[in-house]
């Protein structure tokens, strides 16, 4: 009996363990089986998204920049260059503390606290794998000091770069413009990846206009680096497509000439070749160091130009308006003839004032005693006020604004540069609507010799001027060629009326009775013109205007406008002196130098034209 159950319970203990065998087989098999498939799912079905993940830390992908195209004058000379530098870039993925790293470079760069807030923002924008600028321009102290600090600083490096150079400083300043850091608004409006690595954008003149042609399209290089970021070797490279160079109308000698000539005073000189509507010269006094922009201008630096009242900023050739004073009395006698309301022979006594009728207001000359009995002319050499307030009158408002309107003033010329204003020319609707009162007659009078509301720009008059000196033949002005285009151009009724006018103009410069006649003398050419000035403050009805017991900002603004030769005309010029005083004496003596130099007769030095006075 002991045997045979000690036979049954060693039976039994075979088979707890057969089972236990078995059942260890099969959760052998099955964790051996799920082993296998969980390795053939990783290494198989999942291999691209871990060869990815592999490959992130391994290969890196590098944006390469592209050369931004550079700007030359006419003649070949360099506006705008590329100059190489270093700067110090950070990779937000990877920095281990961004506040303590951040901290150590503001210490080392001695960067402010506008400046950190700065790159804080452009981090927060950017994605983590893109290099974001500390700061550019490194001198050769900060790039020992970044080396010395390296190894607490993961993430940093610095690399090469292009920085934008403007050799010629505030002589270009309002024309080429200047390129900044990108911010935040210009970020959501730009493509991101064609601009990463890039911290530079157009801001104002040339280099805003044609910011897309100028940027060029970045390029890319797949690198493979070690644990530590160092480049391996270089697995593909994309070269980056370099930005076009530019070739400006502008001619370099013209443009420091009209800006020297300007001499103590501020104003706008515009110079074009009627032939096509080329901008030769456009200066804008004073003008800025360019320069200052190209890395981050310093709050001070900033400061000093916002507060200065000279306004340095300011583009007084396209987006400054002034009063243009005398010089549209060819419009005006232009209109005249074409609407029958005067004829070029017929004489009229211009007194030394004119009065609507039934009132009382004078309406002054700018020649004390008046200039007599004058015909359209004299009434356009002389610049005989009285005579175009009573032309004004008859025109009425109404034919003015459409006349002039249609001739271009009052409405943008479409040069290829950033903020070009309209300037206005007034009518009863723009009263109404934008003052909420009625036309008078009195506005219509002084409207006539370009007074009042009445608002141009410098290029606005050097366009009108090439349109007069051609006859009615109209060119949009350009600086870069493939914006040249012809306007329809200007009709009118009877084209024999354009030499009248023509004849009135080259009577200014030349004829015993010129207001600018001066300007002419020992010309070896023919040339048209008209002077004007343009009054800052109004003069009471029983006073008079003296300017030697003026402060200087109250003179008027001296205008001229003409064009040489005056058969063939090759250049076309507008200068605006601010508070310069008379357009025979501060203006004109400008232009005839750009025209001799333009011409090829005399250099800046030989063409010394008298300064005089005399308020046209």
């Amino acid at each position: 009996m002991g045997r045979h159950q000690t036979l049954l319970d060693s039976r039994h203990a075979r088979a707890v363990f057969n089972r236990r065998v078995v059942v260890a087989a099969i959760v052998s098999v099955i964790a051996i089986s799920g082993l296998l498939w969980r390795a053939a799912y990783l290494q198989v079905t999942q291999y691209e998204h871990f060869q990815t993940l592999a490959d992130k830390n391994r290969i890196r992908t590098q944006i390469l920049p592209p050369e931004r195209g550079r700007i030359f004058d006419r003649n070949g000379h360099i506006l705008a260059d590329n100059i190489p530098s270093y700067q110090v870039e950070i990779i937000r993925e990877d920095v281990r503390d961004l506040e303590a790293t951040l901290s150590l470079l503001a210490e080392v760069l001695a960067l402010d606290d506008t400046a950190l807030a700065d790159i804080r923002q452009r981090l927060r924008q950017s994605r983590s794998f893109d290099p974001v600028l500390i700061k550019s321009g490194l001198s050769d102290r900060e790039i020992a000091e970044l080396a010395r600090y390296r190894p607490w600083l993961p993430g940093v490096e610095v690399v090469s770069q292009l920085t934008r150079v403007y050799p010629h400083k505030h002589l270009l300043s309002h024309v080429v413009g200047y390129v900044g850091r990108i911010n935040a608004d210009e970020w959501k409006r730009i493509d991101r990846d064609n601009y990463r690595r890039t911290e530079y954008i157009g801001k104002t003149g040339v280099e805003r206009y044609y910011e897309a042609r100028l940027h060029g399209q970045a390029g890319y290089r797949q690198v493979e680096v070690d644990a530590f970021g160092r480049v391996l070797r270089v697995l593909e490279e994309q070269p980056p497509v370099p930005g076009e160079d530019l070739v400006l109308s502008i001619d370099l000698r013209l443009q420091e000439l009209a800006y020297t000539a300007l001499g103590e005073f501020n104003g706008a000189v515009v110079a074009m070749d009627p032939r096509d509507g080329a901008v030769l010269a456009l200066v804008s006094k004073p003008g800025f160091d360019p320069n200052l922009f190209v890395n981050g201008i310093s709050h001070a630096d900033y400061q000093a130009l916002l507060n200065d009242p000279n306004r340095p900023l300011f583009n007084r050739a396209i987006t400054a308006t002034y009063p243009p004073g005398s010089t549209i009395k060819m419009l005006m006698g232009l209109a005249g003839l074409d609407l029958g309301l005067i004829e070029p022979e017929k004489r009229f006594f211009a007194g030394p004032y004119y009065t609507l009728p039934n009132h009382s207001h004078r309406y002054r000359d700018w020649r004390r005693g008046g200039h007599g009995w004058v015909d359209l002319d004299k009434a356009i050499a002389q610049s005989v006020d009285v005579y175009f307030y009573d032309l004004a009158f008859r025109m009425g408002i109404d034919q003015i604004h459409a006349y002039f309107t249609e001739f271009g003033l009052g409405v943008r010329t479409g040069i290829d540069l950033p903020n070009e204003a309209r300037g206005l020319v007034p009518s009863r609707d723009w009263k109404r609507n934008v003052r909420g009162e009625p036309w008078y007659p009195g506005e219509t009078v002084i409207a006539g010799i370009g007074q009042g509301y009445m608002l141009a720009t410098a290029v606005q008059l050097a366009q009108m001027t090439t349109t007069l000196a051609n006859r009615g033949k109209r060119y949009r002005p350009w600086v870069v060629a493939d914006h040249a285009r012809s306007e329809p151009p200007f009709e009118i009724k009877n084209r024999e009326h354009w030499q009248p006018i023509l004849n009135g103009m080259r009577h200014v410069v030349h004829s015993s009775y010129g207001t600018a006649r001066h300007v002419g003398e020992g010309a070896p050419y023919q040339m048209a013109g008209k002077t004007g000035t343009a009054q800052v403050f109004s003069v009471a009805q029983d006073e008079r205007y003296d300017a030697e017991k003026l402060e200087r900002r109250l003179h008027d603004h001296a205008l001229f406008v003409g064009y040489a030769p005056y058969e063939d005309p090759r250049i076309s010029v507008a200068v605006i002196v601010e508070n310069g005083g008379s357009g025979s004496g501060t203006a004109a003596p400008i232009a005839r130098k750009l025209m001799d130099a333009a011409l090829g007769y005399y250099g800046y030095e030989q063409a010394n034209i008298e300064v005089r006075g005399g308020r046209e």
